[in-house]
């Protein structure tokens, strides 16, 4: 039986593929996104939280699952900062997203970009299920 969300490594040709699954959009876009540190051994301070905000139009639930993390890279990249905690708001078509965020401390491997190849989230009797194909 599969826990109530969780996420599970894919081995794929050239970039990385991970499952995600979890009983709604929002604990989704979660789990994606520890799944993503996850992979690339994203390491955080202990220490020295900073929020952050950021609003995402909701077209459908892949784009924004793809949005949502790649402004999530972006922070990293730009800001060198990772999340560590979330409150996600669905306001009509937008998602208001807070984040509190840590200095990453080291990253073994960069991921690039999130992709759209083979996405779709998929209603299960579990809830939500995808999967994510990361360009590294």
């Amino acid at each position: 039986m599969m826990q109530n969300s969780g996420f599970l490594e894919i081995e794929h040709t050239a970039d990385w593929a991970i499952k995600v699954w979890a009983p709604d959009l929002e604990e989704l876009l979660i789990v994606a996104a520890e799944a993503m540190y996850s992979l690339s051994n994203t390491v955080k301070e202990k220490a020295g939280v900073t929020q952050v905000t950021f609003e995402l139009k909701y077209f459908d639930p892949e784009s924004l699952l793809v949005d949502f993390l790649s402004e999530l890279l972006f922070l990293g990249e730009t800001k060198n900062l990772a999340a560590e905690s979330y409150k996600i708001n669905f306001i009509h078509d937008l998602v208001i997203v807070e984040i509190f965020t840590a200095k990453i401390t080291k990253r073994k491997k960069e991921i690039k970009a999130v992709t759209y190849y083979d996405l779709e989230i998929v209603q299960t009797d579990h809830g939500l299920q995808t999967m994510l194909v990361f360009d590294v």
